[in-house]
């Protein structure tokens, strides 16, 4: 009898430790360790399952990268889990990633803390998945690289709170990231892809998935490594690409105005790692003027983030020839236009409708209608490529037009506007990169470009 309320006691007690240890813990579950319930799978068709209160996921040969994606959406959070890895796969942790239909059907992208087992050991390291490639790596930071247990669990911390990223892996500071790319996404785990011909099966397991969303400051840990910025700074893989910095982010090297033989002495500001044309008005290029950089460039890949205020208007020129037109006005370019399209009357003028709208070849060829625009006082990347006379214009990652320099379609389009005076119009071999002065309040970071 005795030893049967004594057998039940310890019972309680058990359950009641651990009851008690469960909301000791900060955060609540993500995965309630018995089906996927609030997960739905996005990119390939590996396969995911739960096993004895753990999600395994299972290679699958010859299918894309997958991802167990959360259903919820997350911004600033605390995230805690454990992971085993078979010693051959690579994998990872996605954070604050998105999966839109207008950029690249779809893919997954956005941070992706890493999970390497291989030699190069960059595991808690920061990949930007589907986008720039690697922003931390590992190779400067030995203690966290054997952080990593082989063939066992391995735990992550993993705090995103406003533009900084930051994880432990076991307990070791690795990766200490500003960026302002993208402040909200879901939480995936992926399931790397394999070759064909490489055997299915290979499995990746997850448990004690937990994130905390509220009293984050409390909760947050100092890091003892320093941090790394992306704000006018080539990544690691745009420095191997062959990226260089447009502008340097402090001064005003390597660009001019362009009616100048120096930089404008009023109109733009340097302030905080952000280039801003200011406001005076609306007129084009009545203040300061333009800005033109002091090389010249042909085949090119530009990128910049620009933010615009309301009713704005700006753009960014290439092939620029600062001797045509030195009168009033801005200089002669093919410009990708900068605009706000709701409240500025030009995004419904021109010869060619829509041609003037946010993203378009300024009075030619108009970006595609279904473009991914953030909103007024938020930061979007512009992205321009010419090689072999073949452009294209980007905006957030989607193209949204592309035309032929010098072919007869291009030269129609001209002959109907008003660069029909300009001899050879849009066709010179090389120019400058101009951004322009239009009296209206627009900002620019990040400036980047790459020889082609």
């Amino acid at each position: 009898m005795y030893l049967r309320i004594f057998s039940f006691a310890l019972l309680v007690l058990i359950f009641s430790c651990k009851e008690s240890s469960e909301k000791q813990k900060p955060g609540k579950a993500l995965f309630n360790g018995q089906d996927l319930s609030g997960w739905t799978q996005m990119g390939g068709e590996a396969n995911y399952a739960v096993e004895d209160g753990i999600i395994v996921g299972k290679t699958v040969s010859d299918t894309p990268n997958s991802f167990l994606t959360t259903d919820k959406m997350y911004d600033d959070f605390i995230l805690e889990l454990d992971y085993k890895v078979d010693s051959s796969m690579n994998s990872g942790i996605q954070i604050r990633s998105n999966s839109i239909a207008s950029y690249q059907n779809g893919r997954v992208h956005g941070y992706q803390i890493e999970i390497d087992p291989s030699e190069r050991a960059w595991s808690a390291g920061i990949y930007d998945e589907g986008r720039r490639g690697w922003l931390v790596d590992l190779d400067n930071n030995s203690k966290a690289q054997k952080a990593f247990k082989q063939g066992e669990w391995n735990h992550y911390r993993i705090e995103a709170i406003g533009d900084t990223i930051k994880t432990w892996i076991n307990g070791v500071p690795a990766s200490f990231l500003i960026d302002d790319k993208t402040a909200s996404g879901f939480i995936a785990l992926q399931v790397h892809s394999i070759a064909k011909d490489d055997k299915p099966g290979k499995t990746i397991m997850w448990k004690d998935i937990r994130i905390q969303t509220d009293s984050l400051e409390h909760y947050s840990q100092k890091m003892q490594i320093a941090p790394v910025t992306t704000k006018n700074t080539l990544t690691t893989s745009e420095e191997k690409d062959g990226w260089k910095m447009l502008w340097d982010g402090k001064t005003t090297e390597g660009w001019r105005g362009a009616r100048l033989e120096d930089f404008p002495q009023q109109g733009w500001e340097i302030k905080n790692g952000i280039l801003t044309v200011l406001a005076s008005g609306g007129a084009e290029s009545a203040a300061g003027g333009d800005i033109v950089t002091e090389e010249l460039y042909g085949d090119f890949e530009l990128k910049a983030d620009f933010k615009i205020t309301e009713g704005a208007n700006s753009g960014i020129k290439y092939y620029v020839d600062t001797d045509i037109n030195r009168g009033p006005g801005s200089s002669i370019g093919l410009e990708y236009q900068i605009l706000d399209d709701d409240k500025h009357p030009d995004a419904k003028l021109g010869n060619h409708e829509g041609s003037r709208t946010v993203a378009s070849l300024y009075d030619l060829i108009k970006a595609d209608h279904d473009k991914p625009i953030h909103p007024v006082g938020a930061w979007n990347t512009a992205r321009i490529i010419s090689k072999n006379n073949h452009v294209e214009h980007w905006l957030n990652g989607t193209k949204v037009l592309e035309y032929e320099r010098g072919s007869e379609d291009f030269r129609k389009l001209v002959s109907e506007s008003k660069y029909a005076k300009w001899d050879r119009f849009g066709e010179f071999e090389e120019g400058r990169i101009l951004l322009q002065d239009h009296g209206n309040r627009v900002s620019f970071k990040n400036i980047k470009i790459k020889t082609l």
